[in-house]
């Protein structure tokens, strides 16, 4: 079995083709993105009804958990008042998302890239990207 040390286009479809499935399941289109590990998109789908909205916030959390390692819902955690990260969601000219939905895709301990989701409730967002993070690691 070969180790995936870096996300390419093939493997952001497979991300993406899980993600859209649980979408499709639960019945709320998503945008998706995709980045690599420093955070640039590779890959982005709006499905059918997707909310426009949602394509920039699904961009900055893939950029977020790849760039920063952490899943977006832990920054909503931290970033509260009185809270160790306080403040933070204003960093990086506020593309650094705290809401449930971007999770960086790890693999072998390692990781290789980010998926961001937005459109649904931050649970719904989370659970299709975890979807598409099962889809993957079913792969590799």
């Amino acid at each position: 079995m070969m180790t995936l040390t870096r996300l390419d286009a093939t493997d952001a479809d497979i991300l993406i083709a899980g993600a859209e499935t649980h979408a499709d399941q639960i019945g709320v289109p998503m945008c998706i993105a995709i980045t690599d590990e420093s955070g640039q998109l590779i890959a982005f789908r709006r499905m059918d009804g997707g909310k426009v909205t949602s394509t920039t916030i699904a961009i900055d959390k893939a950029f977020t958990a790849a760039g920063a390692k952490k899943a977006t819902h832990d920054y909503g955690t931290a970033s509260q008042p009185g809270a160790p990260a306080y403040g933070i969601a204003s960093a990086i000219g506020g593309r650094l998302m705290v809401v449930g939905g971007g999770l960086p895709v790890i693999v072998d301990g390692e990781v290789v890239g980010g998926i961001g989701v937005s459109s649904g409730t931050p649970d719904q967002d989370r659970a299709v990207a975890q979807a598409g993070m099962d889809a993957l690691l079913c792969r590799v």
